[in-house]
């Protein structure tokens, strides 16, 4: 007897190959895909503004890269002594001016350059609930009270038409690239049970909307996969809201089926033996058995590094060359 439906998500045509590389950003779901995508040595590039979570939000960050926008002190504001932009996550934020804007238009110029040759563009969308400040919609409140802005649910229609006019202008400044979506599975109750179904809702209709429109965009059931596939809250952490490391971990496997290469698949199994010998905790570094351990480990790994020229396993050779 079966006591849960499991999705098999759809398998892409043309899928991600380890020497491609993915430009990701949205919600906090899309760290965690980023850092398994990072631990297995693709090369990635994440949330060039932090983490975002309405579609609005996101698109300037796209548009913003693409154009290369330069920062100035008009562009921040100064709350508590702290400058910050209502474009950005709070990690950009500073007591000096100065740096906040360095530090902004750093990041936007390694995101136009890496963007430009990027293969992938991942965007997880979180919630089409957005908050206005005299009519600009902020992608972080910044601490100040929810009560200064005016708070509204974007339509399936107004998400659709600012994904639709951001993916015609990138695919205009980088024609290789490709789209994934995918809908963040964390729940934001804060807004309510029914608002936040309703808020997910729009998402998943906006952006079915554009695949169905544009070949090479595609949409990965995160979100699905979470809420009625797995659909239990052991599934969850602690606050009952974000997925745990496990459902996170299965999300990741389904991933992989659907969207990366077969042979990337078993280059990525080899990768993961290598990242674990490397993480082992030797009882005792010096015993004989630890060094024949690690001369077999380094062995695979410079056969690998060879095989994959545009793989850094710089940081692994080392370790395993150490007190050799």
């Amino acid at each position: 007897m079966n006591f849960r439906l499991e999705h098999h998500p759809e398998v892409l045509k043309d899928k991600i190959a380890l020497q491609h590389t993915l430009f990701l950003a949205g919600s906090c779901f899309t760290e965690q895909i980023g850092g398994k995508l990072s631990n297995v040595k693709f090369n990635i590039f994440e949330n060039p503004f932090g983490i975002l979570f309405n579609p609005v939000s996101i698109a300037t960050c796209i548009l913003e890269c693409i154009e290369k926008k330069v920062y100035r002190k008009e562009d921040l504001f100064l709350k508590n002594g702290i400058w910050s932009s209502w474009n950005h996550h709070t990690r950009f934020s500073n007591l000096d001016c100065q740096q906040c804007l360095d530090d902004i238009n750093s990041s936007i110029a390694s995101a136009h350059a890496f963007l430009k040759n990027a293969r992938w563009l991942m965007l997880t969308l979180g919630s089409s609930f957005v908050y206005e400040w005299n009519g600009q919609v902020v992608a972080n409140c910044h601490k100040v009270p929810t009560d200064k802005f005016e708070k509204r649910l974007l339509t399936a229609d107004e998400i659709r038409n600012v994904m639709l006019q951001m993916i015609q202008l990138i695919k205009r400044f980088n024609p290789d690239i490709n789209i994934i979506f995918t809908i963040s599975p964390v729940r934001h109750l804060r807004d309510g049970f029914v608002e936040n179904n309703r808020s997910k809702a729009n998402l998943i209709t906006a952006v079915h909307q554009l695949v169905s429109e544009c070949s090479f965009v595609h949409y990965f059931p995160a979100y699905e996969l979470i809420v009625d596939d797995l659909r239990d809250y052991r599934y969850f952490a602690e606050d009952m809201v974000h997925p745990n490391y496990t459902a996170t971990h299965y999300v990741w496997e389904k991933f992989l089926k659907s969207c990366v290469e077969e042979s990337t698949q078993l280059i990525i199994k080899e990768i993961l033996s290598i990242r674990t010998a490397r993480n082992h905790k030797a009882f005792n570094p010096l015993s004989l058995e630890h060094k024949k351990f690690k001369k077999t480990y380094l062995e695979k790994t410079i056969s690998l590094s060879k095989q994959y020229p545009f793989l850094d396993f710089s940081e692994e050779i080392n370790f395993f060359t150490e007190n050799q």
